[in-house]
């Protein structure tokens, strides 16, 4: 696997290099089946190039930057598609939401930026994205396919559509069961990055063999909640002191890296790109370096198998303080 060598690539605690970095494997959708599921178990995620239609994912990224443009978040004279960071002003004023931000996905920033925040709430709800974007027939197609699940397969309403302004705080370090734990680890993460994302520019990192490792940190947790007393549905919660506060399992992705002897797989991607991820395949985001001030905008879509069990708490939309 090839190195990887850029200028600002990094994660919260330090750089991404050759040596503690290699790239991710691209996938041609049109592979047969076989193979595709063959690279996904390996792997544990499956980087698909051009699923999704290029020119539907930028009128979608249209819509969300002119929704959020009387904020003032945008550089004037730029086009909302091009989603362009107005660099005389402050990320601090722009944070963005998701896992691992705030204590209890609680709303985040302060009266300055309750404006904001507030409109990428909201455009959760839109119809563009709601029900146009997150129900895209191309992938929906390719997942019922893919899994086998058939008219079976169903998307789950809650989805985070997430911001990342240039310089702001990364997704720490995390696997996304610890937020399905109500249901079997079988659902699938579609993560769609909503533009053209530079190396540098903050896309998402998955750790390489990480799949089993967090399977094993998965079991570590269970075994250690039964010794401790718990029944076996509290020891299923891997919330049980085993993990941060807001179910991240580090902010420091170098360091846990290193811990576990494994590289971080990195990847620029276009807009069409979808990278689809197991339940324990432990990733995490670089720092937003983009030189050209580039917003970083992308979502998790998440699908299941029906007929299984599944987190009913993810047929909500997402909101601040929902507990999940």
């Amino acid at each position: 696997m090839v190195g990887v060598t850029a200028d600002n690539l990094a994660v919260n605690d330090g750089p991404l290099t050759s040596e503690n970095a290699a790239f991710l494997r691209p996938s041609d959708p049109s592979l047969p089946l076989e193979e595709l599921r063959k690279r996904y178990e390996q792997d544990g995620y499956l980087f698909l190039k051009q699923v999704l239609p290029r020119n539907d994912v930028l009128e979608a990224r249209s819509q969300y930057f002119t929704s959020l443009q009387s904020t003032g978040v945008l550089k004037p004279g730029t086009e909302p598609v091009d989603g362009i960071f107005d660099p005389a002003k402050s990320h601090l004023e722009y944070p963005g939401i998701g896992a691992g931000h705030v204590d209890g996905n609680g709303k985040p920033g302060g009266d300055k930026a309750a404006q904001f925040v507030d409109l990428a709430l909201d455009a959760h709800y839109q119809d563009w994205y709601a029900e146009k974007f997150c129900n895209h027939p191309a992938l929906y197609d390719f997942i019922a396919k893919f899994s086998g699940w058939g008219k079976d397969t169903l998307s789950l309403r809650r989805t985070l559509l997430r911001n990342n302004i240039p310089g702001s705080k990364p997704i720490g370090v995390h696997y996304d069961q610890i937020f399905l734990r109500y249901g079997d680890p079988t659902s699938v993460t579609a993560w769609v990055p909503m533009g053209d994302i530079k190396l540098t520019g903050g896309g998402l990192i998955y750790l390489e063999g990480g799949d089993s490792i967090g399977i094993e940190m998965e079991q570590a947790f269970f075994i250690k909640g039964k010794q401790a007393g718990l029944s076996d549905e509290e020891a299923r919660s891997a919330f049980n002191s085993n993990m941060m506060a807001t179910g991240l399992l580090s902010e420091f992705p170098a360091e846990f890296a290193r811990e576990h002897g494994r590289r971080w797989l990195v990847s620029a991607y276009e807009a069409g790109d979808v990278v689809l991820h197991k339940p324990h395949m432990i990733h995490a985001s670089t720092i937003n370096h983009d030189l050209d001030n580039v917003i970083r905008l992308a979502t998790d879509l998440r699908f299941c198998d029906s007929s299984k069990p599944y987190d009913k708490r993810w047929m909500n939309y997402y909101t601040f303080n929902d507990g999940v």
